[in-house]
């Protein structure tokens, strides 16, 4: 009998071993976007946090871009046609940068550009989508009203036709990349139900107040979208959906791409307080040489990489056209939550250090407060996975 292999070494960074789980060119992927947010985000991102801005976003989007990180899973039109998982792995290392930096490329790829690719027509397509691949132009996803974010159906944006030509007018609020996009895809009530427009930004009567103040996502544009009688040609609609499957689709893609960046938020945090317990010393020893620290260190290791797997496996799901959207919820909801938890028990790891910019916990755990929120919330997601398991409505 020939003696088993033996197995490698256990790598603190990959204890479960997954990147076994990945091919070269899911590799490939995965550095490049490593790389650069090494480069462009992280030397930085701490001061952009600070002081409540993302400057030089339109730089930042023609890089993304160049690297086929813009509508990446997408095929033709200038995008990259890239795998799922591959997307994956890209949102999570642009959250373990920061949050506000995936959640610029998931409003542009997930939202806006997935949008005009799913139900637009071809002159659509071939009017943005390349532009938008390319950074040159970026997209905003005008749903979310003021006095109504959970229950998208009873949004008041509204538009009417005028001859042939349509006039929108309403609200939308919490938009990001709103005040800085060239283009927004907004949907609103008709006379035959709720419809997607393509909006150039540059529209008499379209406005894009940056809503300021926050206390998450700092490095990040977020803004208002007020459309006062905007008036639109008849093919600005989205001629291939009509109701609420629309933004429904497209927020699949978004909170998939969430799945994975939740937890690259959760590494970055974990590995700080790694780092920290090793080197910091109380009582005369490095205090990850105490059982307390190391049982929080552990718990935060199993649930960080349990929802890796969890993204992985749902990525190859989506790959295979299995996914559902009840899946995706639960992911959403396992991985966002346990990435708070994660964040908050490096905090206490770090102790007081842990609250300091010269960290990335508290930043990272303070954007996730917004991602906990966006994309449904954590009672939307429980509801989602409650009537799927019982068959009931509880929705109304």
């Amino acid at each position: 009998m020939s003696a088993s292999p033996k197995p490698p070494a256990f790598d603190p960074a990959d204890p479960l071993g997954l990147d076994d789980l990945l091919d070269p060119e899911d590799l490939a992927v995965r550095d490049t976007v490593r790389s650069w947010a090494a480069d462009r985000v992280l030397p930085y991102v701490a001061d952009w946090y600070e002081k409540g801005e993302l400057p030089g976003i339109r730089e930042l989007a023609r890089e993304l871009g160049s690297i086929g990180a813009l509508g990446m899973s997408l095929t033709g039109y200038g995008c990259a046609g890239a795998s799922s998982v591959q997307y994956g792995l890209a949102c999570l290392e642009l959250e373990a940068a920061d949050s506000g930096i995936r959640s610029l490329v998931s409003v542009q790829g997930s939202l806006a550009m997935y949008a005009i690719h799913a139900y637009g027509s071809e002159e659509q397509k071939n009017e943005w989508l390349p532009r938008m691949a390319s950074g040159e132009v970026i997209g905003c996803f005008g749903l979310t009203e003021p006095d109504h974010g959970s229950d998208p159906a009873g949004m008041r944006t509204f538009a009417k036709r005028d001859g042939d030509d349509w006039v929108l007018s309403g609200r939308k609020m919490w938009i990001t990349n709103g005040s800085v996009a060239g283009v927004a895809v907004v949907w609103a009530r008709t006379e035959d139900g709720i419809r997607g427009f393509v909006v150039p930004t540059d529209r008499p009567g379209f406005s894009a107040p940056e809503i300021k103040h926050k206390w998450s996502l700092r490095a990040s544009v977020t803004s208002e979208l007020v459309l006062d009688d905007v008036r639109l040609p008849a093919d600005a609609v989205l001629p291939e959906v009509t109701g609420l499957r629309g933004p429904l689709g497209c927020l699949s893609h978004a909170r998939y791409g969430i799945v994975w960046g939740s937890m690259g938020a959760a590494r970055s945090s974990f590995e700080a307080a790694l780092d920290y317990a090793r080197t910091r010393e109380q009582f005369g020893r490095p205090i990850g040489g105490f059982q307390l620290t190391q049982a929080k260190l552990a718990d935060m290791a199993v649930e960080l990489h349990k929802g890796i797997l969890l993204a992985h496996h749902l990525g190859r799901r989506m790959d295979a056209g299995r996914l559902r959207p009840e899946q995706i919820s639960f992911g959403k909801l396992n991985n966002v939550r346990e990435a708070i938890e994660i964040c908050r028990t490096a905090r206490t790891i770090l102790g007081a250090n842990g609250i300091s910019l010269e960290y990335p916990v508290m930043r990272h755990a303070t954007n996730l407060e917004s991602v906990l929120t966006y994309e449904g919330t954590v009672e939307m997601h429980q509801l989602v996975l409650g009537k799927a398991l019982t068959g009931l409505d509880a929705f109304r």
